[in-house]
């Protein structure tokens, strides 16, 4: 939960609360910003609202899927015991229910992005408005896959004891 501290007058200060950090706030900013790019450049090139508005909106939609497959999957290493730690637990829920909400309004959001541009046609109609949402979902796997194999190699191998050498006793049996 992120917080704005604003100094009103001497003796009075305002909290604003909002969800998040402030850092993944910048980061869906400057994705945001970074499709709008994208799709400008995109329109430009190809004159094409309907390829920029699909190739746009899953570059986000990668970008976004991945970021908050590595989350979810770091929530999850962290999530504290709900009968121990009720308030712990019940904050991991609502985080993961917020990045959850956010994937879902990203992938409406782009769906009704590309079905608002100038089209005709099945293709147009019923599967390129899905495709970025598609992607998301891909890299929201790939992301969570990223992040897990990260942590499992990072956790070491205890060493074997000595004695315990699968090669010494292959030696001796053989």
């Amino acid at each position: 939960m992120g917080k704005i501290v604003r100094q009103v007058s001497e003796g009075v200060t305002k909290y604003y609360w909002y969800p998040g950090d402030k850092t993944d706030w910048i980061r869906a900013a400057l994705t945001v910003l970074g499709g709008g790019l994208l799709f400008a450049l995109l329109y430009v090139v190809t004159k094409n609202s309907l390829v920029a508005a699909v190739v746009s909106g899953s570059a986000v939609q990668i970008v976004v899927g991945g970021y908050l497959g590595r989350r979810d999957t770091a929530g999850l290493t962290k999530f504290h015991d709900p009968t121990a730690e009720r308030r712990a637990a019940v904050a991991d829920g609502t985080r993961a229910a917020w990045r959850g909400t956010l994937q879902g309004l990203l992938c409406a959001g782009s769906a009704i992005f590309v079905l608002n541009m100038p089209h005709q046609g099945f293709l147009a109609d019923w599967i390129l408005p899905f495709l970025p949402s598609l992607l998301g979902a891909l890299a929201h796997s790939g992301g969570m896959l990223w992040e897990r194999m990260s942590q499992d190699a990072v956790t070491e191998r205890p060493e074997p004891a000595p004695g315990d050498d699968d090669e010494t006793k292959t030696l001796e049996t053989a």
